[in-house]
């Protein structure tokens, strides 16, 4: 049995570690694979974690256990898509089945095809579709349709709004306060790359109006709801303004549903709100963790890739990943799987309003049960991305750091994703868990 084992073995099943937790192998590990890996990480989100980037050796249900041995209720969920679990034993069993099948075909599988018509059936604006594999990719299917349908360039996107790491969209996702123009979001950005991007601030009817009326712009794209940042609600009337003003003017709407497409709802934010968009692009919960995503949409657009507008992928529909994709989504069409979720995620986001209340720490909790915000430092909900300023980013990373080491990881932006696995006894030692960091960066 090897030490790894041992440490895992002493760790309690359920219930908060009656000591504070240390991560000194995570942090030893990390260093060793920097020699080989940039930072020690393969995506810059996972970098400057505190107090360090986790080494994680399983998971279970809604929990990880990492290198140290620590069992960790866990509201990362992979930033996003894990809503059934770590290991749900359905999505294991339909990928196990197709292994002994075969991995990569380059070609077509009754499984892709499966997949297609349950996304088609669950999504309203899904008239049509294609798997990608990631929802950076999607995006980029996205505008190249949206440019070959409209034959224009220009593309609206929205202070706040991530829409992926590309040079062409990765602008004014954090700018800064009273920037009036496009702002790069990484070193080495073509600034070229801007020419054709206006940035609007979010939830501004008469602006976007105002912008689309030139009759040059191919795309508008938003994150239907703000869930990058903050986990903002659209204004009441807004999607349907941004519709009308989409058709009236001939510009393609895009609903950048990467986090809410099958996290909020089976057909995603577009249902919820009950405003169609002409397309939608898709990742993270479509699959369970497995590297899958879509763009869906209507049928006159997707059928532009079956017109020379190119769109490839080595990996996009492979059997193993199109197993996972039909094994989620039949789970998440069904009703009794969003009862628990919504219940259990509202009695979580009400726990945490009671809990900085009774710390007398100001706070805003908005967003979904299955995706929502914490904004430490806040009185009132933010409307675009000039609001979410208030929230006190710095405080809010102390409290993440204390909440780790009483055995709970959660993201230190503010985000918090539910899965199918945290239940009421998780939920309440979540709860638990909040109170004791909250004394902590309060004593």
């Amino acid at each position: 049995m090897s030490a790894t084992t041992d440490r895992r073995n002493a760790v309690p099943a359920q219930g908060l570690p009656d000591h504070e937790l240390t991560f000194d192998e995570s942090r030893r590990r990390i260093a060793e694979a920097s020699k080989y890996l940039a930072g020690g990480v393969s995506s810059n989100f996972r970098l400057g974690i505190s107090p360090t980037p986790l080494v994680l050796e399983r998971g279970e249900g809604a929990t990880l256990i990492d290198a140290d041995g620590n069992r960790l209720i866990d509201y990362y969920l992979s930033m996003g898509p894990m809503i059934l679990g770590h290991n749900p034993p359905d999505v294991i069993a339909a990928v196990r089945e197709q292994l002994d099948r075969g991995i990569l075909y380059g070609g077509q599988s009754d499984l892709e095809a499966e997949a297609a018509r349950l996304v088609c059936e669950m999504v309203p604006c899904a008239q049509r579709m294609r798997f990608c594999s990631s929802g950076s990719e999607a995006v980029q299917a996205a505008l190249r349709i949206a440019r070959a349908a409209t034959d224009r360039r220009v593309v609206v996107k929205f202070e706040g709004h991530y829409h992926g790491w590309f040079d062409n969209v990765l602008w004014s996702t954090t700018p800064p306060p009273g920037a009036t123009g496009p702002v790069a979001g990484s070193r080495g950005q073509i600034a070229d790359a801007a020419i054709d991007i206006a940035v609007l601030p979010w939830n501004d009817a008469a602006a976007l109006e105002a912008r689309l009326s030139k009759g040059d712009v191919a795309m508008v794209i938003m994150e239907a709801a703000m869930c990058n940042q903050g986990s903002i609600f659209p204004a009441p009337g807004y999607l349907e303004a941004a519709r009308e003003a989409c058709t009236k003017h001939g510009t393609v709407l895009v609903f950048d549903e990467v986090i809410t497409g099958f996290r909020v709802g089976p057909g995603g934010a577009q249902q919820k709100f009950g405003v169609t968009p002409d397309l939608a692009t898709f990742a993270k919960a479509i699959a369970n963790g497995f590297p899958v995503a879509a763009i869906a949409g209507r049928a006159d657009l997707l059928d532009e890739l079956a017109r020379g507008v190119m769109h490839g992928g080595t990996y996009n529909g492979q059997a193993i990943t199109m197993a996972a994709t039909v094994a989620t989504l039949n789970r998440l069409r069904q009703p009794e799987t969003w009862d628990g979720l919504n219940r259990h995620g509202t009695r979580l986001m009400n726990g945490i309003r009671a809990e900085f209340a009774k710390a007398g720490v100001p706070v805003v909790v908005s967003g979904f049960p299955t995706a929502f915000h914490v904004a430490l430092g806040m009185t009132e909900p933010a409307r675009n991305w000039a609001d979410l300023q208030a929230f006190d980013r710095k405080r809010y990373i102390e409290f993440t750091t204390a909440l780790v080491k009483h055995g709970v990881r959660a993201l230190e932006r503010g985000a918090w994703f539910l899965s199918t696995e945290h239940d009421d006894t998780i939920v309440d030692q979540t709860i638990e868990a909040v109170g004791r960091a909250l004394r902590d960066i309060t004593a």
